[in-house]
């Protein structure tokens, strides 16, 4: 599929969404100004600006409204600072057509972790970097929604998430997390390549976890993906676009799965494991008990004892 970006003022974009008037779309993604289906072609003008077009006729239809503006593909991160060894990429890593991979929420009390894994081929980098994707650390929740409701359209991936049930399942028969986190890059590194088979990627990039030989400990008995190349690396999401988009939709899902338990909770529950977390597992361990705790938490943090502790001092003195 063709894609073009462009980067219009206001005055345009209301231009544009009269022009197009006979070929609104009802639903407009978070961020966005408006959407129109033409033949061979959607147009969705978001707020920040960027107007990403779509389909065999999107260069054709973007010169209408001018250019897409030139720019280097590369993060800016060097390799110089990132430890070697025999799986860490390749200097020119950047210009690759790769599949990256990249998980959220295990640091989190709350909310499920995610996992995805993203084909970025060399011709997908400019637009990628167009549509403002980078370390998705360096990005705020309502950005994280902006640019991974553009992006999902954008690039082929797998995502895959494990709720907190399953979570605490696996974990009390002796699953560590990071087992649970190199089964779900497998199994998602596996999803995508048969996604976009025929076409092979020139390797694939995790975002390191562990060291190479536990990782592919951890992936001992079941079937490992096939990949030409296999490159592991800390900080991956600055060395390829491709994991920096895998972090970006991870967190993505993230938020869109923990507004869900927010609502399911009946109250915001805070992200992260502070002492806000605390006070909200005590809150949900009076209005749910210890079995609804496990439906929303990682019942092996040490915010459980706690929120427990919190609960007796509050809710039963």
């Amino acid at each position: 599929m063709s894609n073009s970006v462009l980067v219009l003022d206001s005055a345009t974009i209301l231009k544009m969404k009269s022009h197009y008037i006979s070929s609104l779309a009802e639903k407009v993604p978070p961020g966005g100004i408006f959407s129109a289906k033409l033949q061979g072609c959607s147009i969705t003008a978001y707020k920040s600006g960027k107007v990403l077009f779509q389909g065999p006729a999107a260069e054709a239809e973007s010169a209408k409204w001018g250019s897409a503006p030139k720019g280097s593909a590369a993060p800016a991160k060097s390799l110089s600072s990132v430890k070697t060894h025999e799986y860490s990429p390749p200097k020119n890593v950047a210009e690759l057509s790769l599949i990256g991979s990249d998980e959220v929420g295990t640091g989190d009390f709350f909310g499920p972790m995610t996992v995805v894994a993203v084909y970025a081929s060399t011709a997908q980098l400019p637009l990628l970097k167009e549509l403002g994707v980078k370390d998705s650390k360096n990005l705020k929740d309502p950005q994280i929604i902006e640019i991974g409701s553009q992006i999902k359209d954008v690039v082929p991936y797998s995502l895959l998430v494990l709720d907190n049930e399953k979570y605490n399942e696996m974990q009390a028969k002796g699953m560590s997390q990071g087992k649970m986190k190199a089964l779900l890059h497998n199994q998602a590194i596996k999803k995508l390549l048969q996604k976009i088979s025929p076409e092979t990627p020139d390797g694939v990039l995790i975002d390191q976890f562990a060291q190479p030989g536990v990782f592919f400990n951890y992936l001992k008995g079941i079937e490992r993906f096939k990949a030409k190349n296999i490159y592991l690396s800390t900080k991956a999401e600055g060395l390829h676009l491709s994991v920096a988009a895998a972090s970006i939709l991870a967190r993505y899902a993230f938020v869109k799965h923990f507004e869900l338990l927010s609502e399911k909770a009946g109250f915001t529950l805070p992200k992260g494991a502070g002492p806000a977390v605390d006070i909200a597992g005590a809150r949900l361990l009076y209005e749910k008990g210890e079995e609804g705790l496990s439906q929303f938490t990682k019942m092996h943090f040490a915010n459980t004892e706690k929120a427990k502790a919190i609960f007796r001092k509050k809710y039963k003195s």
